[in-house]
């Protein structure tokens, strides 16, 4: 096995439960917002549209189709749109409500904390995500991850985004090692482990389907977090 010195760790939806953050957060706007009387009957419904326009905003996003400030306030503007509300303004509120309220949730998945407490004492942690930086800061003092890491590299300082090269070289060069040292654990098939493989960097595979996946090439690959500390 080789001996790495440095863990880097993708955030949402690896450490950072963003699908539950995300939910009580966006319920929280929906009632104070009163969104039902603009025909918006389900706050499920709505949810689950949210979710589905939200992730093509976000692959767009990562291709440079739409900037972040886009990104922000279009999702929620396509979401409101699909139950035929036409409202920038309403739009504009919700994201501002949104985005203030959705880092501060504390929630992480299962197995974090003892995870990250095991692995510090052997190695050196980062966080390398393509969340916007000053939301990301946010999540992590929220949540008490900070205290776990060495460096909070968010790829749009590096002037692109997972999986592109660029993102990975930029953490490399913060991190001052080499991918010999490092192995990058992430959830994104795309994003976290095809873009770092491409550069030669081993990769843990965070697959929460419960089902090997054939289709996903990576050096370990695992459904629970704590699965890490066999490995490493």
């Amino acid at each position: 096995m080789k001996k790495y010195q440095h863990i880097i760790f993708d955030l949402d939806h690896t450490l950072w439960d963003f699908d539950r953050n995300s939910n009580i957060a966006l319920q929280e706007v929906y009632t104070e917002l009163e969104l039902h009387l603009f025909g918006i009957a389900d706050f499920n419904e709505f949810y689950e549209r949210y979710k589905i326009i939200n992730e093509e905003c976000w692959a767009d996003y990562r291709v440079n189709k739409i900037k972040k400030e886009v990104l922000r306030i279009i999702r929620f503007q396509r979401t409101l749109e699909s139950y035929g509300v036409h409202d920038k303004i309403l739009s504009e509120t919700i994201c501002e409500s949104y985005l203030y309220k959705s880092p501060r949730k504390p929630h992480v998945i299962e197995g974090t904390y003892e995870v990250l407490t095991q692995l510090q004492k052997k190695y050196k942690l980062h966080i390398l995500t393509n969340g916007f930086s000053e939301i990301q800061e946010i999540k992590m003092e929220s949540s008490k991850l900070n205290t776990y890491f060495t460096h909070i590299i968010a790829s749009e300082d590096a002037g692109e985004k997972k999986p592109h090269p660029q993102a990975f070289n930029f953490a490399l060069d913060k991190i001052g090692s080499n991918i010999n040292e490092c192995i990058m654990i992430g959830d994104n098939p795309e994003s976290d482990i095809e873009g770092a493989r491409k550069i030669g960097m081993d990769t843990i595979y965070f697959n929460r389907n419960g089902a090997y996946s054939k289709d996903v090439i990576a050096t370990y690959q695992i459904n629970h977090l704590t699965e890490i500390l066999p490995i490493l």
